[in-house]
C-alpha cells in the first residue's frame, strides 16, 4: 500500500555511490545481527515455514525468555511485512516473545511460492489464516492465549479475531487502528484530495477527484493509487516511512537484496485485497468485545485518523479499554516510539492478563 512512498522516501539513499551504499550497508547489517542474537538458555529464536491455510507461511518467534507473554503481531499494507523492523522492536523481546507473520501475498511467504502460487488473496482469506496462526502459536509455545497486536491494515484483521475468538485471545491492541465503515464517512477523500491541490499536485488530484469519494467503486490500482497520495502528503507519514521504515528495511539483516525486491512487490500482489474491504462495516459487525481492548494511535494520522478510530473506541464495551494518542507522531507511531509501546505494554496491557506473570 505505501510501496511508491517507501520508494519516495529511498531516493536521496540511492543517489550515493552504489559501492559506497553496499559496504555500508554490510557493516551496518553485521551489527544488527549481532543486536538481534538470542543466546539465553530460556530464549527462542526460530523462523520457519508453517502450512497455513494451504500454504506455506513464514512465522518468526523471538524472545529472552519463553516463560513471558506472547504477542502475535498481524502487519499492516496489506503486504507490508514488519519483518524488517526487527532491530526496533529488540526492547520488547526482554519481555514478551514476538510472533511474526508475513501473510499470504507478502514478504517471505509471497517468495516462498511465488506470486500465482499465493492462493485466495481476500480480507476473509486472511482473517481465517490469522486465526490458524493463533492456534499454532498456542500449540508451539504450549500457551491459552496470546495478546493480539494489530499494526493498520493488520489491526482490522487482528480486531476481528479479537472480537470471534476470545478463547484465543488474552488482550486487543491495535496501533494505526483501521476501522472500516461501510463507506458512510467520505472525509478521508476530500482531506487528501485538499491537500494535493494546497500542495500544487494538479496530476495527483485530478486522479483522485475522477476515483470519487466511494470506495465501494475503487478498483484494487485506485485503492493503491489513493494510499500513495494520501500518504505522500502526510508529513508524520513520509518522516516515519524515510527514518524507521526504509532504514529498517535497508540494514536487516534478516533480508537479502532480492527480498527488498520482494518487499515491494508485495505491496503490488496484496493490493487484490482492498476492493473486497469497501463494504466492510465494523459497527454492524459488533461492537462488543470479551477481552481487554486498547488503541494506541499516532495524533497526527493522516492515513487512519485517530478520530475515526476514537469514534470506534468510545461505542465499544470490553472489560477494559483504553484509548492512547502518541504526541507529534503519525502512521507507524509505535515504531516512532517503541519506547513508549513498551512501557505500554507493561504498564497497561500485560497486568490485564489472567495468568500475567508478575514482576
Amino acid at each position: 500500500m505505501f510501496a511508491a512512498v517507501i520508494t519516495a522516501a529511498a531516493g536521496t539513499a540511492v543517489a550515493a555511490p552504489v559501492a559506497g551504499l553496499l559496504a555500508r550497508r554490510a557493516i551496518v547489517r553485521s551489527g544488527n545481527a549481532r543486536r538481534l542474537r538470542i543466546t539465553g538458555a530460556r530464549g527462542v529464536d526460530e523462523q520457519d515455514f508453517v502450512r497455513i491455510g494451504g500454504l506455506e507461511q513464514w512465522i518468526s518467534v523471538r524472545g529472552e525468555d519463553r516463560a513471558n507473554p506472547v504477542v502475535v503481531e498481524l502487519h499492516g499494507g496489506p503486504g507490508s511485512s514488519n519483518a524488517i523492523l526487527a532491530g526496533v522492536s529488540r526492547s520488547w523481546e526482554r519481555h514478551v516473545t514476538l510472533v511474526r507473520w508475513d501473510m499470504r501475498g507478502t514478504g517471505k511467504t509471497l517468495r516462498r511460492s511465488g506470486a500465482d502460487g499465493q492462493g485466495e488473496l481476500s480480507f476473509d482469506r486472511l482473517v481465517r489464516d490469522a486465526v490458524e496462526v493463533v492456534e499454532h502459536i498456542r500449540e508451539r509455545l504450549g500457551v491459552r492465549r496470546v495478546v493480539l497486536l494489530g499494526c493498520s491494515f493488520g489491526s482490522a484483521i487482528a480486531m476481528r479475531v479479537a472480537r470471534s475468538r476470545p478463547d484465543l485471545v488474552g488482550a486487543y491492541v491495535g496501533t494505526d487502528q483501521k476501522i472500516f465503515d461501510g463507506g458512510r464517512d467520505t472525509s478521508d477523500h476530500f482531506a487528501a484530495l485538499d491537500r494535493l491541490e494546497r500542495a500544487g499536485k494538479k496530476k495527483e488530484a485530478a486522479a483522485v477527484r475522477e476515483m470519487g469519494p466511494d470506495q465501494r467503486a475503487w478498483s484494487a490500482e485506485q485503492f493503491s493509487h489513493f494510499s500513495r497520495f494520501a500518504s505522500a502528503t502526510d508529513p508524520h507519514t513520509f518522516a516515519a516511512m524515510k527514518s524507521v521504515v526504509m532504514k529498517s528495511l535497508w540494514y536487516s539483516p534478516l533480508h537479502s537484496l532480492r527480498e527488498i525486491v520482494t518487499f515491494f512487490r508485495s505491496f503490488m500482489v496484496s493490493a487484490a485485497v482492498l476492493p473486497g474491504t469497501a463494504r466492510l462495516d465494523d459497527w454492524a459487525d459488533g461492537t462488543l468485545f470479551d477481552v481487554p481492548f486498547f488503541v494506541v494511535q499516532g495524533a497526527c494520522d493522516l492515513v487512519n485518523t485517530p478520530a475515526r478510530a476514537r469514534a470506534f473506541f468510545d461505542d465499544v464495551r470490553a472489560p477494559v479499554k483504553e484509548f492512547t494518542l502518541i504526541e507529534d507522531a503519525g502512521h507507524f507511531a509505535v515504531y516512532r516510539r517503541p519506547d513508549l509501546f513498551l512501557d505500554l505494554l507493561l504498564t497497561r496491557v500485560l497486568p490485564t492478563l489472567p495468568d500475567a506473570p508478575r514482576r
